[in-house]
C-alpha cells in the first residue's frame, strides 16, 4: 500500500489574501529567499503564481538546513501580519503562514546564478540552465502571456468558422530559398523527408479538399543564419481561406487581431489597418516594413541633384541612380560627433559617406553649402520641405542602396531621437503589392521575392518579367514584419508557367511538385492566406527586441542547444542505421579511440 501523501498543496503561493486568515494551508515551492531573526526563520516561498511569506520557529526548523531553491511542503495557519509589517508590493502581503511542518521535497545545489528578476548573467549561462532562468518570475511571465495571447488568437480564429488542422511534419525538401532540415529515412534506403519551412503546399491542398477555412499553430523549420528576431524551428499562425481576394483575407485578421488584443492585454486596435503598396513604402520609407509611428519620410531631390555642382550627387543622377535625404526638424543643433556617428551607421548600409546640410537660405552649413550658393539653397528647402535649423541628411547611388542607406538611417533616428512617443502605440500597416521577381545576386537567375506559389497581378504574365507585381502581402507593425501572404495561384498553367520563369524544367516541376499539380487540375477554388510569427508577435507586446525570452528553450546565434548540448554527434552504427556516412572530421577523442 502506498504510504499517505502529506505534501500535496491546497492553494498556491499567490492565492491566499486576509479573507483566507485562519485556515489551514499546504502550500508548495521554492525557496526565494530566507532570513533568521533571533531563532525565527522568514522564508518567502514561491511558486509561478507568486510569493508567499513563511514563519518558521526554532522548534519547527530544527534539524532542517534551507538552502536557495529547495523545492518544500510546508503545512500551516494563515494570519494576519501586523500593520507595519504589511508588504504592500506583494498580492500575498497582508498574510504570512505560521509553520507547522516542513518537509522538503527536493534539495537544491547552489546555483549559478540568482532567481531574481534583475539578473546580470551571461545569455550563455542563462541558456544553459534554462531549467533555472525559467524559474524567474519575469520570464514564466513571458511565457504565460504567450499561452494567453495565442489562446486569444485560436478562440478568434474559431468564431470565425475555421478549421484547426494538423499538416505534416515529415515532408518532402522543395527548393523555397531558404534551406531544409533534412531526416534521413531507415526504411527507405537513401532518401530524406524535410521539416516544413511552412506548411504552404499542404494548407492550399486543404483549400482544393473543400476545407475552405484552415487555421493551423504551426512549428516550423528553417537551416538558416539566425537573427535576434528568428530561431531555427518557430511558431507560426497559419491560416488559409477559399473564395477570396485580398479584402477577405485583410478583414479576417484585422478582426481576429482586434479580438486578441483586447482578450489577451485588453488593448483596444483600431481597425481596418491602412494598406500602402510596396513601391510607395519603399519610396516614402526606404523599407517595406516601415515604421509608420513617425514621419521623417525620404524625399526625392533628382531635380536639384542634377543641376548641382556637386559630382557625387550629379553623376549619380546621370548614371540612372537616385539621389535622395531626408530632414531632421531642428537637427542643425547636433555637434559634428553626433553627425559624425550618423556616417558610421550610414557605413554600415554599404554608404562611402553621408553628405549633410544645414539648411538656411543664406547658404547654410556643412558640407553641402558650398553647393548652395544665391538661389540653389532656398530651392533645395522647398523640395525637402526643410527649415532654417534643420539638419538635411543624403545618399546618392542606385536605387536599392539609396533606400537602405536611408531607410536605416530613419529607423536608428527614430529611436535616437525617441520619434515613437511614450508608451505603446500599435501601427499596423498591409504593404501589398510586391514585385513578382528578383535577380539572384550569383547566378542572376530569376527567383520569387515570396514563393513560387504567388498569384501575379497579370494572369497573363505579360511584359517585362522583371516589373511584374504579385499579389503579395505583408502585415507590419511598428517597424517589425509579423508575417506574409498572398492570394495563390490556382490554375495549373500559370503555376507551369511560374515554374519555367524560375528555371524550374517540366521533369523537376513534376519531381518536386506534381502532388500539387495534380491537385490544381482538379477543380481548384480562387483562395488565398497569410502566416504570422508568433514568436515575433508576443515579443513585439511585451516591448522585447528578441524572440529569445518568449520561447522557453531557444537556441544560441550558432543553433545551438546549450541546455542539452544540441547537435552533437552520434554512433556509427547509428549512422548506418539510416544508410548515411559523414564527411565531417572526426571529434579528436573519437579519432584517438579509433586508432
Amino acid at each position: 500500500m502506498t504510504a499517505e501523501c502529506t505534501w500535496r498543496r491546497t492553494h498556491t503561493c499567490g492565492e491566499l489574501r486576509a479573507e483566507h486568515v485562519g485556515q489551514v494551508v499546504t502550500l508548495n515551492g521554492w525557496v526565494s529567499a530566507r532570513r533568521d531573526h533571533g531563532g525565527i526563520y522568514f522564508v518567502d516561498l514561491r511558486d509561478r503564481y507568486g510569493l508567499t511569506q513563511i514563519v518558521l520557529t526554532t522548534s519547527v526548523a530544527e534539524g532542517i538546513k534551507l538552502s536557495p531553491e529547495d523545492c518544500l511542503s510546508v503545512r500551516g495557519a494563515v494570519v494576519s501580519r501586523d500593520a507595519a509589517n504589511v508588504n504592500t508590493d506583494r498580492p500575498t502581503g497582508e498574510i504570512e503562514i505560521a509553520v507547522s511542518s516542513v518537509e522538503t521535497l527536493s534539495s537544491a545545489k547552489l546555483p549559478p546564478f540568482e532567481i531574481i528578476d534583475d539578473l546580470d548573467t551571461a545569455v550563455e549561462t542563462r541558456l544553459q540552465y534554462r531549467f533555472l532562468d525559467l524559474r524567474r518570475p519575469t520570464m514564466q511571465a513571458k511565457l504565460m502571456h504567450r499561452s494567453r495571447f495565442i489562446g486569444a488568437m485560436r478562440k478568434a480564429w474559431l468564431a470565425r468558422d475555421f478549421c484547426e488542422i494538423e499538416t505534416p511534419v515529415l515532408t518532402k525538401a522543395t527548393p523555397e530559398g531558404a534551406r531544409d532540415y533534412l531526416v534521413p529515412s531507415r526504411v527507405h534506403a537513401g532518401k530524406f523527408y524535410a521539416l516544413p519551412q511552412s506548411p504552404q503546399i499542404f494548407k492550399q491542398i486543404l483549400m482544393v479538399s473543400g476545407m475552405d477555412r484552415y487555421f493551423q499553430v504551426a512549428r516550423c523549420f528553417r537551416d538558416e543564419d539566425l537573427r535576434a528576431d528568428r530561431q531555427p524551428e518557430f511558431t507560426q499562425l497559419d491560416m488559409e481561406m477559399s473564395f477570396v481576394e485580398e479584402d477577405d483575407v485583410f478583414a479576417v485578421w484585422e478582426g481576429v487581431m482586434v479580438d486578441t488584443f483586447r482578450d489577451a492585454m485588453g488593448v483596444e486596435v483600431e481597425a481596418p489597418f491602412p494598406r500602402m503598396p510596396w513601391a510607395e513604402a519603399m519610396a516614402r520609407f526606404g523599407s517595406d516594413k516601415p515604421d509608420i509611428r513617425f514621419g521623417m519620410e525620404l524625399i526625392d531631390v533628382a531635380a536639384w541633384a542634377k543641376e548641382c555642382e556637386f559630382k557625387v550627387f550629379s553623376g549619380a543622377i546621370e548614371a540612372g541612380g537616385r539621389v535622395m535625404g531626408l530632414v531632421i526638424e531642428g537637427g542643425a543643433e547636433m555637434t559634428r560627433k553626433e553627425i559624425n556617428a550618423l556616417e558610421e551607421v550610414a557605413k554600415t548600409y554599404g554608404a562611402k559617406g553621408l553628405a549633410w546640410w544645414k539648411s538656411a537660405e543664406g547658404g547654410g552649413a556643412g558640407p553641402l553649402a558650398r553647393f548652395c550658393a544665391d538661389d540653389a539653397a532656398p530651392r533645395l528647402m522647398e523640395i525637402l520641405g526643410a527649415k532654417e535649423g534643420d539638419l538635411c541628411l543624403f545618399a546618392a547611388g542606385n536605387q536599392s542602396l539609396v533606400w537602405r542607406i536611408l531607410g536605416e538611417l530613419r529607423v536608428h533616428l527614430g529611436k535616437k531621437l525617441d520619434l515613437v512617443g511614450e508608451g505603446q502605440d500599435w501601427r499596423f500597416l498591409w504593404v501589398t503589392r510586391f514585385p513578382m521577381f528578383e535577380r539572384d545576386a550569383e547566378s542572376g537567375s530569376w527567383t520569387s521575392l515570396h514563393h513560387p506559389f504567388t498569384a501575379p497581378q497579370d494572369w497573363d504574365l505579360a511584359g517585362d518579367v522583371g516589373t511584374l507585381e504579385s499579389r503579395a502581402y505583408d502585415l507590419v507593425l511598428n517597424g517589425w514584419e509579423l508575417g506574409s501572404g498572398s492570394i495563390r495561384i490556382h490554375r495549373q498553367d500559370v503555376q507551369s508557367r511560374i515554374f519555367e520563369i524560375l528555371g524550374i524544367s517540366p521533369e523537376d516541376q513534376r519531381n518536386k511538385f506534381g502532388f500539387l499539380l495534380d491537385a490544381l487540375a482538379y477543380g481548384a477554388p480562387p483562395h488565398g492566406g497569410f502566416a504570422m510569427g508568433l514568436d515575433r508577435i508576443v515579443a513585439l507586446t511585451l516591448g522585447l527586441d528578441s524572440i529569445r525570452d518568449v520561447v522557453a528553450f531557444p537556441k544560441t546565434a550558432s543553433a545551438a542547444d546549450a541546455m542539452c548540448d544540441a547537435p552533437s554527434a552520434v554512433e556509427a552504427f547509428q549512422l548506418a542505421e539510416i544508410h548515411v556516412a559523414s564527411t565531417a572530421p572526426a571529434p579528436a577523442a573519437a579519432a584517438q579511440d579509433d586508432a
